[in-house]
């Protein structure tokens, strides 16, 4: 299995909304996260936040899928793509260090 890397930030649009309008798709979102990690699939989910720690930065979803074709399948089904809240962008990643996680 590979892993990817899916980033994302807001739409303008989305950035428009109330806090409340988007409350229902990040909730969406996040049981979709939930549903996905509960079913075994390898996953780290977050949202970027600046120096003060105040969000809007965007997300970034690590996971593992057996090709770039199923992570862009699976990716696809994340309610805030498929809300078209965001923009985004899906990349392989192949870790060379690091202290055995992933």
């Amino acid at each position: 299995m590979a892993w990817f890397i899916k980033t994302e930030t807001f739409r303008p649009e989305t950035i428009a909304l109330t806090i409340e309008q988007r409350s229902s798709y990040l909730k969406a979102h996040r049981a979709w996260i939930a549903q996905q990690a509960a079913c075994g699939r390898q996953i780290r989910s977050g949202f970027l936040v600046d120096s003060r720690r105040r969000p809007g930065g965007g997300g970034l979803l690590i996971f593992q899928a057996s090709s770039y074709v199923d992570a862009l399948d699976w990716v696809r089904q994340d309610p805030m793509i498929l809300a078209d809240l965001v923009t985004w962008q899906l990349q392989e990643w192949i870790p060379v260090s690091g202290d055995g996680w992933p």
